[in-house]
């Protein structure tokens, strides 16, 4: 099976946010190529909030090009067989953090962003994954920096997107 085609059972199988869970399914069906950074009517990426509930924190990035900070995330790379090893593909370069695991359930939240041409935005399949207890982060070269933050502490420095994926990862847990 493709990523392409692990994409749509994904995304077929996810129960929330129907009318963009169609947009993203509509653009999968449009584009061939809609899985990959190449395809400038958009593409899908992966990505996955590192959360450590046991102490109420997650990880964030703040982000080299966006100087924003957010979850690990990113392209979807020829070897990624599912958007699942995607995100915690992502998740582990960009954290540096080994043994993550998914957070069971599929994607956590959809959220598509307008990002700048020649692509005109981002479908991203938003995961969450449990940091494994003494979890150490690295710095990447993606990364100008990296901090765990408290719960609360999220709204402050975050954007709305992660403050819905927090919110969203939470009601899982």
């Amino acid at each position: 099976m493709s990523l392409h085609d692990d994409a749509v059972l994904v995304l077929k199988s996810y129960e929330d946010q129907e009318v963009l869970r169609q947009a993203y399914l509509d653009h999968l069906q449009a584009y061939p190529d809609g899985m990959w950074k190449a395809c400038e009517a958009g593409h899908i990426t992966a990505s996955a909030l590192v959360i450590d509930p046991g102490h109420g924190r997650v990880l964030l990035t703040l982000h080299k090009k966006l100087r924003m900070w957010l979850q690990m995330g990113g392209h979807c790379e020829p070897q990624d067989a599912t958007l699942e090893a995607a995100a915690l593909r992502e998740a582990t370069e960009e954290s540096g953090i080994t043994g993550l695991t998914l957070l069971p359930g599929g994607p956590v939240r959809l959220d598509r962003h307008p990002i700048p041409p020649p692509c005109h935005c981002h479908f991203d399949v938003q995961y969450a994954v449990l940091a494994p207890a003494g979890a150490v982060q690295e710095i990447s070269d993606e990364s100008l920096d990296l901090r765990w933050f408290a719960y609360d502490e999220v709204a402050d420095v975050a954007d709305d997107s992660v403050v819905r994926l927090l919110d969203a990862t939470r009601a899982r847990l």
